[in-house]
């Protein structure tokens, strides 16, 4: 059978398996081949498209792509909600879109709390005006467009502070470790985690890991928000709920922690819970699985089993959850230490820039701890 007389979509599966250039070059050939890749329907560049944008590589033939009528317009949602801000702001040819598709980009590539910047303007200056400041965020130490930075505090008695500090004074070390004093855990390291990461910021969780003689001092919280109850890493749960499934079903009927250390104070019985992958934001590649487990190195949230980390540790204290900007030099290897984990995570170049982390991030990122967190208390105190 000759390749003009396949089915479309046979036709645009194999045409999506090309380069971008290779593409373009086919688009011009005939009037068959123009029809097919310029059919929304079908949208053979997306393939292509995801490919450049998850290599970090971008090719020439992708920053005046949208003065090309072949392509349809949808993929420049993807390339808005994924690319990096150097490329769109100085490389990039952008589109025309309307205001709906502007708007459906910010929500794709910003953490919700971050819509309090839109004012007056419209989405299409809001967007660009938040690319511009992460771009000169993540290359300047200067703070004056968030004077200052906002976190969230996970406690162990099940309650949660939404916590504000200067900008220019901000240290997720420092500010941690005097939790650790009032908490009398200074003697404890301090372990960093790496929850999930988007197109320009990564949130990270501070806490301390230890084996405690009583219950007193655990944070079922903590461990609830890393890992989610019934997701594992490619273990017996993982390989039960398929991960290919966005509304998969996992039912969790466990107990924290699974130990001698279990106490009916931390025992709870969730109901069903549908897990769905988020597209507010839309995580970058290297969690594209998340709330599952992602393959491939980037996603270490499970570094132990079951209802313990490594070294069969619990997570003890409170645990503080922030937002850190992600900048160009971001994953640059900063240390001796393992990367992507405890100080490989905050000390180095371009980690020194946080934004605020707010509740409906926290929700966006995590909505199954609505419901865990039992009292939301705004600023320090206990919310009496």
């Amino acid at each position: 059978m000759r390749f003009e007389f396949l089915p479309v979509d046979l036709i645009a599966d194999i045409l999506s398996e090309l380069d971008l250039e290779s593409l373009i070059t086919i688009s011009t050939l005939s009037k068959r081949l123009r029809n097919i890749v310029s059919d929304p329907s079908l949208n053979p560049w997306r393939r292509p498209i995801l490919r450049v944008l998850r290599s970090g590589n971008y090719e020439s033939s992708l920053k005046n792509l949208s003065v090309r009528s072949t392509v349809p317009r949808q993929n420049w949602i993807e390339i808005l909600s994924l690319a990096s801000p150097s490329f769109l702001l100085y490389e990039a040819t952008l589109p025309n879109l309307t205001s709906e598709e502007w708007e459906e980009c910010f929500n794709r590539r910003f953490l919700p709390g971050w819509r309090r910047w839109r004012k007056d303007g419209t989405w299409k200056k809001t967007y660009l005006k938040l690319l511009h400041r992460i771009s000169h965020r993540t290359e300047t130490l200067c703070t004056s467009d968030e004077a200052w930075t906002k976190y969230i505090v996970l406690n162990r008695n099940g309650s949660a502070n939404e916590l504000e500090i200067s900008s220019r004074s901000f240290s997720p070390l420092i500010i941690f470790n005097e939790m650790k004093i009032q908490s009398n855990l200074a003697h404890l390291e301090t372990r960093i985690r790496l929850v999930v990461e988007f197109a320009d910021v990564r949130i990270l969780a501070l806490g301390t890991l230890n084996r405690p003689r009583s219950t007193l001092t655990v944070n079922p919280n903590a461990h609830l928000f890393l890992h989610p109850p019934g997701i594992g890493p490619l273990d017996e749960v993982s390989r039960r709920y398929s991960v290919s499934s966005p509304s998969t079903l996992v039912e969790d009927h466990g107990v924290y922690p699974m130990h001698c250390l279990t106490a009916a104070a931390y025992t709870y019985v969730p109901p069903p819970q549908t897990y769905v992958r988020p597209s507010y934001p839309l995580p970058a590649p290297s969690h594209a699985n998340y709330p599952y487990h992602t393959p491939g190195g980037g996603d270490k949230r499970w570094l132990g089993e079951g209802e313990i980390e490594e070294e069969g540790l619990c997570w003890v204290g409170g645990l503080m959850i922030i937002a850190q900007l992600v900048g160009p030099h971001t994953h640059d290897l900063s240390g001796d230490w393992l990367p992507l984990q405890d100080l490989d995570l905050v000390v180095g170049p371009g980690r020194n820039q946080y934004a605020s982390f707010t509740w409906m991030d926290l929700w966006a990122i995590a909505p199954w701890m609505e419901e865990r967190i039992t009292k939301k208390i705004q600023g320090p105190g206990l919310g009496i």
